[in-house]
């Protein structure tokens, strides 16, 4: 009985390392792929120029056939990011140490889901149906819908300032629990709390500069890379721990 009791209890140390392994490789690809996917429609696809030019990008942007499935797209891919991030909460909410941070991480993670959701419906769709209607317009309705289309893009700014510093907080909790875990190495959570820092002072920002900065472009470029020096460690440590108990 004593060998089947420890039989049966090495088993289950097996059993939870290979859970661990196998839901820090999923939560290292989901985050990876939605990032990857996000950046390439956005680098790719999106029109760009001086945000806060308002008749300049607007004339962009009414000109963007793709305007539409490129938001979707981004929509998809933060999401994607973001169930990474639930996933990697599964593995974090049986460790005892990092059990609470978790769950707030966990919590801040489909706050943040939920305010990302109302950003792409009035940035894909509500301000592209604005400008549209502002390009088409002619005389006094030109200006009665110019007003409008920027009444949309300053909605626009509220929801993306509120994005930023959700994600931030999501990034930090995350971090915090990874650093407090004991289980993870820690080095994979630091990246995770300067992104989440980083994301929170530039949507701080937003609130206060609109949708450029120069301060903004530093802060982008850090959490650009952080993040994906966060994604890329936490897949490699799950490939490289899935490889060691192979």
């Amino acid at each position: 009985m004593v060998l089947m009791s420890g039989d049966r209890h090495v088993g289950e140390g097996v059993d939870t390392a290979g859970a661990r392994q196998r839901g820090l490789t999923l939560a290292g690809s989901l985050m990876l792929g939605g990032f990857v996917l996000n950046v390439l429609l956005t680098a790719g696809l999106h029109p760009s120029g001086e945000e806060d030019d308002h008749v300049a990008i607007f004339t962009k942007y009414a000109r963007s056939s793709s305007w539409v499935a490129v938001h979707l797209g981004q929509f998809v891919g933060v999401l994607v990011t973001l169930s990474g991030l639930l996933v990697l909460y599964r593995v974090l909410r049986g460790i005892r140490r990092a059990s609470v941070v978790a769950q707030l991480a966990a919590a801040a993670a489909v706050a943040t889901a939920a305010v990302w959701a109302v950003l792409q419906g009035l940035d894909g769709v509500g301000l592209k149906q604005a400008v549209d209607s502002w390009a088409g317009a002619s005389g006094t309705e030109k200006t009665i819908r110019f007003a409008g289309a920027e009444t949309v893009r300053w909605l626009e700014w509220g929801f993306q300032s509120y994005f930023r510093v959700l994600l931030g907080l999501t990034l930090a909790l995350f971090g915090t629990a990874i650093v407090v875990s004991g289980h993870l190495p820690g080095r994979l959570g630091w990246p995770a709390l300067a992104a989440g820092v980083c994301s929170v002072i530039f949507g701080i920002d937003v609130g206060y500069s609109g949708l450029a900065s120069g301060l903004q472009d530093v802060l982008g470029v850090a959490t650009f890379v952080l993040v994906l020096v966060f994604a890329v460690g936490v897949l490699i440590t799950g490939v490289r721990e899935r490889g060691g108990h192979s």
